[in-house]
């Protein structure tokens, strides 16, 4: 199966209402990020344990670890939790801004160092969101 059909299928996988926002949601962030590349995880490690949620990723950038190593990972992710939407913005290296800079505008929702945790999309600002990716991405980018 195809990323695009593996995303697809995990979307349709969930209840209504998270199912027609995470569509709505998939492609608002398709449109903030034209022509990113598409990642899907499954959750599951290399002994196919469930370890997360599955996540779907867009874009693309190098974690540089401390050993010298590197590896391609996604810089913004999505993924369906129990009680809602989970947004992860990836990479950025101060992990108080997300929440002090989009935290009080974006609406109802809880903001950590990388993600955006809310119930459902209307109780969100787009808007807000979409500058919380663009920031994200332009920060991993410079890396």
């Amino acid at each position: 199966m195809s990323i695009p059909e593996q995303i697809e299928a995990y979307i349709t996988s969930q209840p209504e209402p998270k199912r027609s926002d995470m569509q709505e949601l998939h492609r608002f962030i398709l449109q903030v990020l034209p022509g990113c590349k598409l990642w899907f995880l499954d959750g599951k490690n290399s002994e196919n344990k469930i370890v997360s949620n599955p996540n779907i990723g867009y874009g693309s950038y190098t974690i540089k670890y401390a050993d010298g190593k590197t590896r391609e990972f996604y810089q913004v992710g999505m993924s369906a939790n129990t009680t809602g939407i989970s947004v992860y913005i990836l990479g950025i290296e101060d992990k108080a801004y997300l929440a002090q800079s989009y935290g009080k505008e974006i609406g109802k929702a809880s903001v950590s160092g990388y993600c955006i945790k809310f119930k459902t999309l209307k109780d969100i600002k787009l808007n807000i969101l979409g500058a919380a990716i663009r920031y994200g991405v332009e920060a991993t980018s410079e890396n």
